[in-house]
């Protein structure tokens, strides 16, 4: 078979040693990082993903020193003795042939905890305290542990360090004149200011030899005001690789930039342009990443020049043998990243350990195990939602003989309802990679085909699990049976007429997505065009403006929309971590009105009537043309009395068994977990 990708798995020669392939699984703090108890199951994680054929793997960033902590007790690599612990991790990539590089990242003034230091003393706008300023003699010492930890890295069996000098961490901070205000060597003009990378890479250089791999994650777009130019980008680029760095890896945007930069509305490979420009300028290897989830992509940017390596890190979380499909033409059985950011990123700023809402695998390799089934069993799944496809596909590979069952003529449930909303076009992938999973397991499939109890207690079942989903709950609103009144159903699903005014009640993820939907054109969305996008959120040319950051041009919304909730507190607070700013964003600038703290006083011919606060005071009416309801869900359990009644071993998945707001997450993972055992 001909090679489907040959740029992406051409192998890389770094003159003392070769890459497999293109691919670099980029860094991300998955939480196994921290503490030495976790290393086996971080040693399993990574083992798991050189045999899927991954060239390089980056780990999740490693602070040279206690003031380069993320927070207290956060990974950390500067004694002898924790290099022999990493032993485990080294060798078992090692044995599965693959290499891997250890993340050197200070927090600089990131650093949650009071031993925080950077350039000068200046809070950053994401964190509770601020920064001590360390002197010239504290920017020696720091200089010193970055090139101690690539020494310990390669004693561990690393086979490189990536240098974070991206994102608006430590290295960064001193690169900006907002942060750094040093007046000695270390700061004024931009050759002082960019002496610290160059300093701690050239010295790195001449510890670790010429035969160890350095990688540097440059900032090529900051993506703040006043971040660095263009101009001084490329010095920098060229200075690095002057100091010795074996590949330049790019780096998009500082954590406080108001820019979404890895989200699932994010178009694919958005920042390949910025790659692109730098690779007129120097001669190392140069990788650019964000947002390329596909290998047709990856092989795309490849051989249309704009880079040589490509990373990935979330995508390789969805599917550790995302290179190995792509090599065998198998891509259309990837299970791809969507970029929701809800089980890694989220869970990593909670400091809970990261996994993937499409993979619950991923950093749990050790305890979540598809072994084959002991005694093969007949088992009924009820419902082809994401808990349903989950639970049946994974009791198939184990070897249970499965029957998934579904009212609707195509599996997904409430994903075909989420693929419709601008900016999460990437749910089809997933209905994809299921739809595929299905075939290669085995499960019969029954579309079209609602189930009673004495159907299924008729066909003598070992067990049924039930993922019938949820039903929308209707609030008890004089007028709630108005005409003009909608579902969140009625819209997405059943495309049901929208008026150009639009009262939505319920501002959980449901209720941001369905105003989403509703103020842009129907089947229009800035994600499936990446000038459209720049635009929206005002990505421009460092050449022009420094940090690439311009006057936003928004395109007026569709229609005028007003967002409510009963909850006196700040709209979309609940939403994810990471991304729940983007939602807030993105209504904003499409002029939606968020109001909370509301009683719905009833509906009629002119619209929505409320009032607020306990008292109901202020009575107003929103003129509108439809109210649409997202406010909760009730579980579909009618099933489970029946067949409990008729001796059938029951189970509960997904919304069936929990419906206060749909997670995804949780239903995959739990409908993994009960097939997993059974």
């Amino acid at each position: 078979m001909s090679n489907p990708y040959p740029h992406l798995l051409q192998p890389l020669d770094l003159g003392f040693t070769q890459l497999r392939n293109r691919v670099l699984m980029g860094s991300m703090h998955t939480g196994l990082e921290d503490g030495k108890k976790n290393l086996p199951r971080m040693a399993a994680y990574f083992a798991e993903r050189a045999r899927g054929g991954v060239g390089l793997m980056v780990t999740g960033g490693y602070a040279p020193n206690i003031e380069g902590w993320l927070y207290p007790f956060a990974s950390k690599m500067s004694t002898r003795g924790a290099a022999r612990d990493h032993r485990q991790v080294t060798d078992a990539v090692h044995a599965e042939g693959g290499k891997i590089a250890l993340q050197i990242l200070h927090a600089g003034r990131y650093g949650v905890h009071p031993l925080s230091v950077s350039a000068s003393a200046i809070k950053s706008p994401i964190t509770a305290i601020g920064p001590r300023k360390l002197s010239s003699w504290g920017v020696e010492r720091q200089i010193r542990a970055f090139v101690r930890c690539a020494l310990l890295a390669r004693e561990a069996g690393y086979d490189g360090v990536e240098v974070m000098g991206s994102e608006g961490y430590f290295i960064n901070q001193f690169l900006v004149t907002h942060v750094n205000k040093r007046n000695d060597e270390w700061g004024g003009s931009w050759e002082n200011r960019m002496r610290l990378p160059v300093e701690i890479v050239s010295r790195m250089r001449e510890a670790v030899g010429r035969d160890f791999i350095i990688v540097y994650r440059l900032s090529m777009l900051d993506l703040i005001p006043d971040g660095q130019s263009w101009e001084e980008v490329v010095q920098l680029a060229k200075a690095i690789e002057r100091a010795g760095a074996t590949i330049i890896n790019t780096g998009i945007g500082w954590h406080e930039a108001r820019v979404p930069t890895i989200a699932t509305s994010v178009p694919r490979g958005a920042f390949a342009w910025v790659t692109e420009r730098m690779k007129k300028e120097v001669r190392i290897p140069l990788c650019t990443t964000n947002r390329i989830n596909d290998p047709a992509v990856a092989e795309k940017i490849i051989a249309s020049g704009q880079a040589d390596m490509i990373s990935m890190a979330r995508p390789l979380l969805a599917d550790p043998e995302f290179v190995n499909k792509a090599a065998q033409n198998r891509a259309q059985e990837i299970n791809t990243c969507i970029g929701c950011n809800q089980a890694c990123l989220d869970h990593t700023f909670k400091l809970k350990t990261a996994s993937c809402l499409v993979n619950p695998r991923a950093c749990h390799e050790t305890e979540l195990v598809y072994r084959p089934a002991a005694q093969k069993k007949r088992i009924a799944v009820v419902g082809a939602g994401p808990a349903g496809l989950a639970a049946s596909t994974v009791l198939a590979e184990r070897g249970h003989e499965v029957d998934l069952y579904d009212a609707a003529a195509e599996i997904g449930g409430q994903f075909n309802m989420a693929k419709r909303v601008p900016g999460k076009e990437e749910f089809h992938e997933t209905l994809r990679y299921f739809g595929n999973k299905i075939a290669s397991t085995g499960v019969k499939l029954h579309l079209n085909t609602r189930v009673d109890a004495d159907f299924l207690a008729s066909k003598k079942y070992d067990e049924v699990i039930l993922a019938t989903g949820i039903s929308p709950r209707t609030p008890k609103i004089p007028g709630v049976d108005h005409p003009k009144v909608l579902s969140y159903i009625d819209v997405l699903r059943d495309r049901k007429p929208v008026g150009p005014r639009v009262a939505v009640i319920g501002a959980g993820g449901i209720g941001f997505d369905i105003s989403e939907y509703l103020v842009f054109e129907e089947g229009h969305s800035p994600t499936m065009n990446l000038e459209e996008w720049n635009k929206e959120w005002g990505v421009g040319d460092p050449s022009h403006s420094r940090g690439g950051v311009v006057r936003p041009q928004i395109t007026p919304p569709a229609r005028k929309v007003t967002l409510l909730q009963r909850k006196a507190e700040s709209l979309g607070k609940r939403l994810g971590k990471t991304t729940g700013w983007i939602h807030r964003a993105s209504l904003k600038m499409k002029q939606v009105e968020m109001i909370g703290g509301v009683n719905y006083e009833g509906i009629d011919d002119r619209g929505l009537h409320i009032t607020f606060g306990e008292k109901r005071e202020k009575p107003a009416l929103i003129e509108c043309d439809n109210i649409i309801l997202c406010a909760g869900q009730e579980p579909l359990r009618e099933l489970q009395e029946p067949l409990k009644a008729a001796g059938v071993k029951v189970h509960l998945v997904g919304g069936a068994d929990v419906a206060a707001e749909l997670d995804a997450k949780r239903a995959i993972n739990q409908a993994s977990r009960l097939a997993a055992t059974l």
